[in-house]
């Protein structure tokens, strides 16, 4: 089962490097891909994409102009949809849930105010905490959530480069074509 990320409104000159942060918490993390809706950001696009050919593995960078259309289609193909915010039901509890769902997952994160329509379409509208906080971390935690901690040793296959764990200083090294050190 994959899981996507909706980016919800983006602004191009407001909202690039928060995207930007959104898109690559979602490629760490294990997520098959972001699409994101509202102002087209090519730039923004093409270097996500730029990263992915760097950094390795597969992650897709798509544009949607009708976001609840690309919702419908998820959930008729047999996904489910859960939107972060921090009026919804507590994570520990929805994880759960979503967990026990079949099909790919699609997790709504906002830029600008989200429509009502985001909330009554997603199976689950999931609060990492009732206060405010960045739909970063949330993204963050609910991916380490819903992946149980596997996605930190992810192998990101086909990278030109790699970081060397280090206590101090930065060590990345080059790979060959097959990614390799």
């Amino acid at each position: 089962m994959a899981i996507w990320v909706l980016r919800y409104g983006h602004r191009r000159l407001r909202d690039a490097r928060a995207s930007t942060h959104v898109a690559l918490v979602a490629r760490a993390l294990g997520a098959a891909g972001i699409i994101f809706q509202g102002e087209k950001d090519d730039g923004l696009m093409e270097r996500l994409r730029k990263i992915t050919k760097e950094w390795g593995g597969k992650f897709e960078v798509k544009y949607t102009e009708e976001w609840m259309k690309d919702v419908q289609e998820f959930k008729t193909n047999g996904g489910w949809v859960a939107h972060l915010t921090m009026y919804g039901e507590g994570l520990p509890a929805a994880i759960v849930e979503a967990r026990k769902r079949k099909g790919n997952g699609l997790v709504i994160v906002g830029s600008q105010k989200v429509p009502i329509e985001a909330y009554q379409m997603a199976d689950f509208n999931i609060s990492v905490t009732n206060q405010p906080h960045s739909e970063i971390a949330a993204l963050a935690l609910f991916l380490d959530h819903y992946f149980q901690g596997k996605e930190l040793g992810l192998e990101f296959v086909g990278a030109q480069r790699r970081i060397t764990p280090s206590k101090m200083g930065k060590n990345v090294v080059s790979c060959d074509e097959k990614g390799q050190v």
